[in-house]
């Protein structure tokens, strides 16, 4: 794999020499290389062809020929076992396909392409879309990285997936560059479907098509384990609520959507990430942040360190998406520590879950039962409990807002 530390590559210095004579060679002779061969040549790795070939468009300036290569599953799974929901997910296999779908990590410099294969029935896709006339398909649409419209994952585009189709989609983490003054694409981000149910792919999200995506820069510090926790409408985390929210086994966990659990002393990174139409606060009890793009603070730059915040309650809206990084029981220990909504009245409706910190040893601390009572005890609401009441999409009808009502 070919990355940029932090700059992009320059052009080599006198590549056409000093001469005006030498320079017309040059270019007469690569004329008739790009004639004889019929392929596109770059002049450096950030070019793009320059004479026309079959991917032209493809992929993005900068991305010559991607770096890996991925496949990805858009299957149906198991309905929601409270509200009986239909429930898709991607997966790098089908049989590992899951909401929040596959964590993607990228280093910026890097291209990836993913072909996407869309086991979802056209019997199901018809279901969720809210108007007879729209393309039965699903698509990858991805924030924070470079692509072309032929990777936009729109129906616009026709960039989308019909049933029993493949597509391949093309990312490109565009690096930083003090020359050009780009920023770069190293933070932290998401992917989801934009076309199931409708023109934004609102059902698509609502049903589980999505997943986290981030993007590092060379000599970022690595977490130790990484989870996505998805706030969405009808008070869900991951399209739970409730006890839903966390199903770890106490004796026993097992890391997942619904399981968020990290031995003392690891460095765990969230990719937080707003769906749906709602506001949240994201907040996690016992622990705290610096507010900066990796979320540590790197180097011994006493003004520098000084100017940056430290939090433990960040705001976050529909399509936000950032990065939290601690350090699990940093000066407090194993536990069992509450991570929810701060809206007071999402976390009483059930947006909430657990970090469960593991001692030394790796062993649950005691206490566990508590926490999983208590979620077990939420308010009545809407003539049930929070665990009888839709999750985030809530009503999957043709109205693809009812969800949220």
């Amino acid at each position: 794999m070919t990355t940029e530390t932090i700059e992009e590559r320059s052009r080599p210095a006198g590549f056409l020499g000093s001469s005006a004579s030498r320079a017309a060679m040059v270019l007469a002779v690569l004329l008739v290389t790009f004639a004889g061969a019929g392929t596109a040549f770059a002049l450096n790795n950030n070019a793009t062809p320059v004479a026309a070939g079959p991917h032209d468009g493809k992929r993005p300036e900068g991305c010559v020929a991607p770096d890996r290569q991925l496949q990805m599953y858009a299957v149906e799974l198991p309905r929601d076992p409270v509200t009986n929901q239909i429930r898709l997910g991607y997966g790098l296999t089908p049989e590992t396909a899951s909401y929040p779908g596959p964590t993607m990590e990228m280093i910026e410099g890097e291209c990836l392409a993913i072909t996407l294969h869309n086991q979802v029935s056209a019997e199901t896709l018809s279901q969720l879309r809210t108007n007879p006339t729209h393309p039965l398909g699903v698509s990858l649409h991805v924030h924070g990285v470079k692509y072309t419209q032929d990777s936009d994952g729109t129906v616009h585009s026709g960039s989308f997936v019909a049933p029993g189709e493949s597509r391949t989609y093309t990312w490109y983490a565009k690096p930083r560059s003090s020359r050009t003054g780009s920023p770069g694409t190293a933070g932290y981000w998401w992917y989801h479907d934009h076309v199931v149910g409708g023109t934004h792919g609102t059902q698509g999200l609502n049903s589980g098509l999505f997943g986290g995506l981030v993007v590092r820069r060379q000599g970022d510090v690595r977490p130790d384990r990484t989870y996505v926790t998805a706030f969405g409408d009808r008070q869900s985390i991951n399209l739970r609520r409730g006890a839903a929210a966390d199903n770890c086994d106490l004796e026993n966990p097992v890391p997942g959507p619904a399981c968020f659990v990290a031995k003392v002393g690891e460095r765990v990174e969230f990719i937080v990430i707003g769906m749906g139409d709602d506001m949240h606060t994201w907040h996690v009890h016992g622990h705290s942040w610096a507010d900066t793009r990796t979320g540590v603070v790197v180097g011994d730059n006493k003004a520098l360190v000084d100017s940056i915040p430290v939090i433990d309650n960040k705001t976050l809206g529909p399509g936000d998406s950032f990065g939290v990084t601690i350090t699990a029981g940093d000066s407090v220990g194993p536990g069992h520590w509450m991570l929810h909504c701060h809206m007071q009245f999402h976390s009483d409706l059930g947006m909430a879950t657990t970090l469960h910190v593991l001692d030394e040893n790796g062993q649950m601390p005691p206490g566990g039962h508590h926490h999983r009572d208590a979620a077990n005890r939420l308010p009545l609401t809407d003539g049930g409990s929070t665990g009888d009441a839709p999750a985030a999409g809530g009503d999957q009808s043709t109205d693809p807002h009812a969800g949220h009502r």
